[in-house]
């Protein structure tokens, strides 16, 4: 039988598939119908012909008619929502919505004729209950008491909007952004780690007024190496990489007799001479000897009231931590597991799986212990980042996505699609697309699990945080889904219910007093940013990429008020290697470009020699001015010009403040360049220390401009 493109397209558009696009030059693009097919595939519905099709919409339609309540009800405080509840047609029903007080608020049934659904011989009914605005805010149930018996589905009550970030006043906020592994101290074990966080803000916030500290994600990776360098790309977003603890922190340390002290000193001396090194980052090393570290630790008693708060840890972090254990216990072993013991432990509901709890039940204490001293270190930087002033403190990351093959993958695997990777399509700076090979949340699922997966991961992301930076807020509303084996442009668009994901975004965010800041750059519908605005979700803008509707830059006056203002981004040079075009020669060693690499250098030149116009227009840097033979000057003056904006935050990049060249990472590379590898150093290549910062000039001069002009404005 065949299959009418018109049919798959309607079905493909029904299920929240786009069929075609705008793409970053301004046209439309056709998505073909392969990909649709194979994107529905990964959705769960198989279409080969019409059939397919009608079967798909009918068993749809069936589903909503047996369910009693639908899957989940987001809804925001200030609006009233209708429910409909489907029971056997002319029977009785109650609902009532039980707050997580325990409190119990009885909906009141409306108005609503809807004609009977024939289920397999059975009428089914509809009526219609009015869900009130003004609930309280949180995680409530929804019952229903029905001639069937009763039937729950979560109620999450959201705010309007985020207000944490109103707490600011009228005073707006500087902060400084950081790629917190590169930066070392003489204390440090070859990686940037929490104690240099905690290190690097109070200099920050004492020495030069700073608000807060942005810095990369923090992700866990696999507990034993090889593991992969970028923070994108991490085995789960929830909890936290071991690369980042300070094994001499953990109070333990203090109680070890002198031997296993020695012993924790000759694990750091093999690493520690890297803190020098100016050329390249190695992780694995460093993994593998604080690893080393925290098993000596790990082995000293703990007090009474210090094993009472390990206990409380893994009990409020509950089931999450105990899988994301017990999958750090397995990869321990991988290379060991013939392959139908894999295959047997492909789920950490499956027997094999039931009973490596038991037999590996010590290794699960330590990897759950192992979070908890994270967690600990975690509050730790973020208490030195306020006791030394900042009004937020540390801005954590959240990456789009997670690895193929990791704890997530593992333990979520009912929420997330499969045949199919997380990317982009081609932009100005991509030309090729990108795919980042990482499993999206499959939507409906995600629905289906009451979006439980999402809050229990933002919950633990924003307990030590002052701020959350969502990289690729866009995601939330629809992501690039790139079928298996398929180069990057031959994707498509698949959408979220954004109205439930940024809710209960908005949610923990409100109850943890966190700023959230949502990078969205790139290709989105305009009203995207008009929404997250309305939801107090601060937006990105990057100095080089504001431009008007003629492509002119904004004037200062012109930025947006609710955003996060930066000269740059860690997908970008520092701005020393900017303004010499480093960006558009790295890329044509790389294969990257689309265009002759004189064309693109020229096409790059006029672009910032527009922005350096406008900078001089201001005042801010002389007529004569080589932006090139003053490259210090340049950066202040561009800096000043983003703190004459409205824009609340305003950040400027670490490697900005030393005089650092090299970019962190290339976008569209992965061997070719050492990306997420690159030290910090200043101008000369020389390395740059925490202490270093505490007394650099370069720096003192760069952050008291900006936070002079600030409080200009």
């Amino acid at each position: 039988m065949s299959l009418d493109p018109g049919a798959l397209r309607s079905l493909a558009r029904d299920l929240g598939v786009s069929t075609d696009f705008w793409g970053w030059d301004g046209t439309r693009k056709r998505v073909a119908d392969e990909t649709l097919m194979r994107v529905l595939a990964a959705l769960g519905h198989e279409v080969a012909d019409d059939a397919d099709v009608r079967r798909i919409r009918a068993d749809r339609a069936r589903a909503a008619w047996a369910a009693t309540l639908p899957r989940v009800v987001v809804l925001r405080e200030d609006r009233e929502e209708s429910l409909a509840v489907h029971v056997v047609d002319g029977t009785a029903v109650e609902v009532e919505v039980i707050l997580e007080d325990g409190s119990r608020r009885p909906l009141t049934q409306v108005e609503d004729f809807t004609a009977p659904y024939d289920l397999d011989g059975t009428r089914r009914g509809q009526a219609s209950f009015r869900i009130p605005r003004g609930l309280p805010l949180g995680w409530h149930t929804i019952r229903a008491h029905t001639s069937e018996g009763e039937r729950e589905c979560p109620l999450v009550v959201t705010p309007a909007r985020i207000t944490v970030q109103d707490e600011l006043g009228d005073r707006r906020a500087m902060g400084v952004q950081a790629q917190l592994y590169s930066v070392r101290s003489p204390r440090s074990w070859g990686i940037g780690d929490l104690a240099d966080a905690r290190d690097l803000a109070a200099v920050l916030g004492v020495r030069h007024g700073a608000d807060f500290l942005l810095i990369n994600p923090l992700h866990a990776s696999r507990p034993v190496p090889p593991m992969l360098p970028s923070p994108y790309l991490p085995v789960t977003r929830r909890f936290t990489s071991a690369l980042y603890v300070r094994p001499e922190d953990v109070p333990e340390f203090r109680d070890l007799p002198e031997h296993a002290r020695q012993r924790i000193a000759m694990l750091r001396g093999e690493v520690a001479p890297a803190n020098t090194r100016a050329d390249r980052l190695e992780r694995d090393p460093v993994l593998a000897k604080k690893m080393e570290a925290l098993e000596e630790i790990f082995a000293a008693p703990r007090t009474p009231a210090r094993q009472a708060l390990f206990d409380a840890y893994r009990a409020r972090e509950g089931r999450g931590l105990e899988d994301f254990a017990l999958w750090c216990a397995l990869d321990e072993h991988r290379e060991e597991l013939p392959d139908r013991t894999r295959e047997e432990l492909a789920s950490p509901d499956s027997p094999a799986a039931q009973q490596a709890r038991t037999e590996l039940a010590d290794r699960i204490t330590f990897h759950a212990w192992v979070q908890w001293v994270l967690d600990e270190q975690l509050a730790a930087a973020q208490a030195g980042a306020r006791e030394g002033g900042m009004r937020i403190g540390l801005m954590h990351d959240l990456a789009v996505g997670v690895t193929e093959v990791g704890a997530d993958a593992w333990r979520l695997g009912d929420v997330l699609a499969r045949g199919v990777g997380v990317g982009a399509p081609a932009d100005q700076y991509n030309q090729q697309g990108q795919n980042w090979h990482q499993p999206p949340w499959h939507p409906e699922a995600l629905a289906a699990a009451g979006y439980r997966p999402w809050r229990d991961q933002l919950r633990t992301l924003l307990r030590h945080a002052g701020a959350l930076r969502i990289d690729h807020v866009l995601g939330l509303f629809r992501l690039w889904w790139i079928p298996d084996g398929s180069p990057a442009s031959e994707g498509t668009y698949v959408t979220y219910d954004h109205e439930a994901m940024i809710g209960i975004l908005a949610l923990e965010a409100q109850r943890a007093g966190a700023i959230v800041v949502g990078e969205d750059l790139g290709t989105f519908e305009p009203w995207v940013r008009d929404y997250l605005t309305e939801r107090g979700i601060l937006g990105t803008s990057i100095l080089w990429f504001e431009n008007d509707a003629e492509g002119n830059p904004l004037p200062p006056e012109a930025y947006r008020r609710l955003c996060l203002a930066s000269v740059n981004t860690h997908d970008l040079p520092p701005t020393a290697g900017y303004l010499a075009g480093d960006h558009v020669r790295l890329r044509h060693e790389l294969g990257l470009l689309e265009r002759d690499l004189d064309e693109e250098i020229a096409v790059d030149a006029a672009a910032q020699a527009k922005v350096l116009d406008a900078v001089r227009a201001q005042g801010l840097l002389a007529q004569d001015t080589d932006p090139r033979a003053n490259v210090e000057a340049t950066v202040i003056a561009l800096h000043r010009y983003l703190a004459r904006t409205p824009s609340l935050l305003v950040g400027v990049s670490l490697v900005d403040c030393v005089g650092e060249r090299r970019i962190q990472n290339q976008p569209g590379t992965d061997s070719e360049y050492p990306n997420w590898r690159v030290p910090l150093a200043d101008q000369d290549g020389e390395v740059v220390t925490v202490d270093d910062i505490a007394a650099s000039a370069r720096t003192t001069r760069l952050l008291t401009a900006v936070r002079e002009a600030m409080d200009a404005t």
